[in-house]
Formats: structure tokens, C-alpha cells, sequence
């Protein structure tokens, strides 16, 4: 694989994106990575701030279901790795508009691929979830990568159609691709609609945290640093054709969570903090994933959970009034709805142009 690359990476502006760009800028110089990100609700370019002057780094806004724009891209910006993680990502919202779900995670997907192969890109790195496996039960064995998926919401279902579409190109047209499935991750700005930061910023609003169900249902967290470190190894010593799990074994329930956040704020009663609200249409479990193919690439999680939500509970101390211009209070909520872009901007749109309009 070239030394040098030109790496598009779409939804380079969300959470985990920009934490993965963030990376990539300032430890590979002689990578040119540019951000490709409509800015839907939930990214901002404020999470680029930190590389914005480094000059192995561009922001174009764009939407990867515009395949006219994206075959432009690829072509005028000679871009020759693409890493994929634009996506329609909040479980909640996709009981609720799940097309809207499979456009964006499904033909986005496939129109980059299409894109891919007739511009025969040296990688595809596909960014998907832990939720393509389903629901794990307590005692089953922690699941492979070879494991059979079985979605159960809409959210991960487009996920799992996205992964069979970018499989079906490795093997129908040899396009050189790489998935990786992660743990939940959290972490420094990711926006309050995650059971995170949604806790976090309610509790510093004096609000209570809305336990779905009974609070039992458990998942595993992984910091944000430690998911883009494990994607750059992927992108450096990953076989092609591959897919790797990223994941951790710490394993936490929704209501251990909420109480350890209440912890760190030192609140310790629970009554007018804790408000259980009915669960959401249907709420896997569990989910558990045999990360041990990534760590013969030589790489394990470094931030321990305690570390990790004290960095970000203090991040959004000082940011989560002024970091997102709407107001994040719909966000909140127990079962929110739909949310739209509150901006729109030109295709060619610069990062220093987008930056000026929020």
C-alpha cells in the first residue's frame, strides 16, 4: 500500500469521526485527510477546530448520497483510501424514520462503493457496530467476527445491509475493503442523544436521567482515543477482505452507569435523579464481541472507564452550553423524535466558510 495517502473520510465531523481525523492529522503528516460530512445535527466543525490550520487536512460539505458530487470528489481530490463512517446512528430515532435510516446507511453506502470500484481506490475501511450481531445473552460466548448477524432494530439492520453490500464488492469486484465493528463508544463532545453525554448534560441542568425499562440491560464502552487509535492500525496492517471487532470487556448496566455519573457529581439521592420511563420498541440485552483478532494487530483499549468519563464529564463542564447552537434540550428527553439539519450549505462548502456560518 502507497506510503502517501489521500484519505476521504465521510462523517468526518461527528463524534467518532472527528476524533479519528484528529488522530490521523497529527500523527500521519504525510497523509492528506479530507473531511467529507453534510454536518447533520449531530457533528459540528467545531470538532475539526484542532486541525483546521494543519496543512495535511480539507473539510468539503457534502452528502455521500450525492453520487454525481461523490465520483466529482474522488476524482478532483485524487483520493485514494476512503474511510466510511457517515451513518444515521441513534437506535431511538430509527423506530421512528427508519427509510430515512436506510437511505443514508444503505444507498450512501452503495454509492461509495460504486464510486470505489470505478475509481479503484487502494482501501474501502467500513465503520460499522456491534449491534449487526444482535442481541447476546448472559453465559453465550462473547461473538466472532464469523458470527452470524442478527439485527433488531432498524438501525442496525441498515448497518448489517450496508456490511453485506460492502462484502458483495469484495467478492464480485475485488474491491479492497476492511469492516470494523465497535463497542459503544463515548468520549468529548459527542452529541447528548447517547446515554453518555445525554446524562451528563442532564445532570448539569438539574434534570432527571430517564432509565429505559429497569435499567438491566447492559452495554460496553470504549473511549473515543482508543477506537480511532484501533482504526488507524486497521488502515496500516489490516488484511484486506477482513473484519475486525474493536472492543472491550468492561461491562456496565444503564443503571450502574447513571449511578456512577451521579457519583462523579456527587449526588448520592437517587430519587429525584433516577426516573425509570417505559423501554423503547424493542432494547437488546446485552451485546458481547471477541475483540482478540484486532489484538494480534497489536492493539488493546489504554483509557480504564473511570479515567475516560471523568475527561469527558469535565469536558462538558466547561462546553456543553456553547458547543451545539440549537438547544440540546429535545435531545433530553426519554424518547425523542426526529431531528432535521438546521443548516444547509452549498456542496463545495470550505470548513473555514461552514465554520463562519454556525
Amino acid at each position: 500500500m502507497p506510503t502517501h495517502h489521500r484519505i476521504l473520510v465521510t462523517g468526518g465531523a461527528g463524534f467518532i469521526g472527528s476524533n479519528l481525523v484528529v488522530h490521523l492529522v497529527k500523527n500521519f503528516p504525510e497523509w492528506h485527510v479530507i473531511v467529507f460530512d453534510k454536518l447533520d445535527y449531530c457533528a459540528s466543525v467545531r470538532n475539526l477546530e484542532e486541525v483546521a490550520d494543519y496543512p495535511n487536512f480539507s473539510f468539503i460539505k457534502g452528502d455521500v448520497c450525492s453520487a454525481e458530487f461523490v465520483n466529482f470528489l474522488l476524482t478532483d481530490k485524487k483520493i485514494d483510501v476512503i474511510l466510511h463512517l457517515a451513518a444515521q446512528s441513534h437506535v431511538d430515532n430509527s423506530f421512528g424514520d427508519s427509510l430515512e435510516f436506510t437511505k443514508n446507511n444503505v444507498y450512501g453506502t452503495h454509492v461509495l462503493l460504486e464510486a470505489a470500484r470505478v475509481h479503484k481506490i487502494n482501501r474501502f475501511i467500513h465503520i460499522s457496530t456491534d449491534e449487526v450481531y444482535g442481541e447476546v445473552n448472559d453465559g453465550q460466548p462473547d461473538l466472532k467476527e464469523a458470527s452470524i448477524l442478527a439485527p433488531t432494530n432498524p438501525y442496525a439492520a441498515t448497518k448489517a445491509a450496508a456490511e453485506c453490500l460492502v462484502m458483495a464488492y469484495y467478492k464480485s469486484f475485488k474491491l479492497p475493503i476492511i469492516i470494523t465493528r465497535s463497542n459503544n463508544i463515548y468520549g468529548p463532545s459527542q452529541y447528548p442523544e447517547k446515554i453518555i453525554p445525554k446524562f451528563i448534560c442532564s445532570i448539569l441542568r438539574n434534570r432527571p436521567c430517564f432509565i429505559h425499562g429497569d435499567g438491566s440491560n447492559t452495554r460496553r464502552y470504549l473511549f473515543a482515543s482508543d477506537v480511532a487509535r484501533a482504526i488507524a492500525l486497521v488502515l496500516e496492517r489490516g488484511k484486506i477482505g477482513e473484519t475486525y471487532n474493536i472492543g472491550t470487556d468492561f461491562e456496565i448496566s444503564n443503571l450502574a452507569l447513571t449511578r456512577t455519573l451521579l457519583r462523579h457529581f456527587g449526588i448520592e439521592d437517587e430519587s429525584k435523579s433516577i426516573v425509570f420511563v417505559e423501554d423503547r420498541a424493542f432494547n437488546d440485552k446485552r451485546y458481547a464481541i471477541d475483540s482478540s483478532k484486532i489484538h494480534e494487530l497489536g492493539w488493546k483499549p489504554v483509557v480504564p472507564f473511570d479515567e475516560g468519563i471523568k475527561q469527558t464529564i469535565e469536558w462538558y463542564r466547561a462546553n456543553s452550553q456553547s458547543w451545539w447552537d440549537d438547544d440540546i434540550s429535545s435531545a433530553l428527553v426519554p424518547h425523542p423524535g426526529r431531528k432535521f439539519p438546521p443548516l444547509h450549505f452549498p456542496a463545495d462548502t470550505t470548513f473555514k466558510e461552514a465554520e463562519n456560518e454556525m
